[in-house]
């Protein structure tokens, strides 16, 4: 019987994470069957807003908050169980109890990991990415070497017993001997602790694969939701300030286990400026005035750590590279009420390395060190009108379309999708 044609849809950041990809998620979930996450872990952070409601979710996707969507963890995303648990429990004190399965393959991050992650940091000094030290780099690496620790082992004992006694060893001497550092965990502590998980988590953990091959046969509607941003994949990214997977739309498959072959649509989501939590060049960094109004207007502090966020003017040598690996095939371009009542604008369209103008983000560290932004200047606007969502693309300020199409004609790519404030009505669709 021929299966009836399944909708896809992904979401993925196109500059360094934060961009509102919780809230453009969330817009869309409403009319998903499932919303699924594909990599990353509780490093990341979204923030939703509805009805006045905040919710800081880490690890669930943002479409949980609507209720009927069924919540997918795909084996691409490495799990802190304490965290995931943490995060079902404050999800249903706000009177919402996740639909939620977590892929039986995923990754599980151990004291070990978040122990060794500090160590790294430590050792890396210069080119430390600004570890969040929730244990990503170091789970991601002992999956690798082929020492994880996975899902469905915290439900067999007998298994998991085995796999721990070899990473705990690995990851000891590594911070003891090769970093000299102190690991203040014992066996016996951690396999105890993490088996309760294991109880508590059972009823979640599922073979995600097939239960999103069923939907994608069944002609279900899929909402991926990617975290972090295009600059920030370990292997397009500014590396190696980046984060530890593949923040590209192209790793929903590795993530999932599903091979899509019709991914109807691609959103980029981007701000309407630029902002960075860690550390890393940033050649459109603005350490003045007006990029501590654009923080504080903006609420630029991190999700998950809490620290204000390195500000900058919006670079679509980032954007044009986003919009090129990850196949987009349109912009849901946030926060451009943050922009209100600055009188001139400016945008990066291109970097002075050397003398020369290059339209590409560059794969030399010191290239992309020496980098300097090449400006265009734009007119900034006031204040943007009230209720502008409720009447449409045409009755912005004459400005902010001005932006909207410089901005296009030079990554080539249509902005559809304009968020003009942080709840989920404040949004229009062109």
């Amino acid at each position: 019987m021929k299966s009836v044609q399944s909708k896809i849809t992904t979401i993925v950041g196109a500059q360094w994470g934060d961009e509102g990809k919780g809230k453009i998620t969330d817009f869309f979930a409403g009319k998903a069957d499932y919303v699924v996450r594909f990599h990353g872990g509780n490093n990341a952070g979204h923030t939703v807003i509805v009805d006045g409601k905040v919710f800081k979710l880490h690890l669930i996707p943002s479409g949980v908050i609507y209720g009927d969507p069924l919540s997918v963890i795909g084996n691409g995303v490495v799990v802190d169980p304490k965290a995931l648990i943490n995060e079902i429990e404050y999800l249903k004190e706000k009177g919402i109890n996740p639909r939620l399965i977590v892929s039986d393959r995923a990754h599980v991050i151990m004291p070990y990991h978040i122990a060794l992650d500090s160590a790294l940091s430590d050792h890396q000094k210069g080119l430390a990415a600004g570890s969040t030290n929730r244990g990503i780099a170091p789970v991601y690496a002992d999956k690798m070497y082929r020492n994880g620790i996975r899902m469905i082992d915290l439900i067999e004992p007998d298994v998991f017993l085995e796999k721990l006694d070899k990473g705990f060893d690995f990851n000891k001497g590594l911070i003891e001997n090769a970093l000299g550092q102190s690991l203040n965990h014992t066996i016996e502590e951690i396999f105890k602790t993490y088996i309760d998980y294991g109880k508590i988590l059972k009823p979640y953990i599922s073979d995600v694969s097939v239960e999103l091959f069923k939907a994608y046969k069944d002609g279900k509607n899929i909402l991926f939701e990617g975290a972090q941003g295009m600059s920030l994949d370990v292997d397009h990214g500014i590396y190696p300030y980046t984060t530890s997977s593949n923040t590209a739309a192209g790793h929903i498959s590795i993530g999932t286990g599903v091979s899509f072959k019709s991914v109807n649509r691609t959103i980029g989501v981007v701000k309407a400026y630029l902002s960075r939590v860690g550390e890393s060049p940033l050649p459109t960094e603005l350490e003045d005035e007006t990029g501590d109004h654009i923080r504080e207007n903006g609420g630029e502090y991190g999700t998950t750590t809490g620290r204000p966020r390195r500000i900058g003017w919006l670079d679509l040598v980032q954007v044009r590279q986003a919009v090129r690996v990850n196949g987009l095939t349109e912009i849901a371009l946030t926060k451009l009420d943050v922009l209100n009542n600055i009188g001139e604008l400016l945008v990066c369209n291109a970097y002075e390395v050397g003398g020369d103008e290059i339209y590409e983000i560059p794969a030399s560290l010191t290239d992309y060190r020496n980098a300097k932004p090449v400006y265009e200047k734009l007119k900034g606007w006031g204040e943007i009108p009230e209720n502008i969502w409720d009447k449409g693309f045409d009755k912005l300020p004459q400005e902010i379309k001005d932006y909207i199409s410089f901005i296009e004609k030079r990554i080539d790519c249509r902005v559809t999708i304009v968020s003009v404030g942080p709840q989920r009505h404040e949004t229009i669709i062109r």
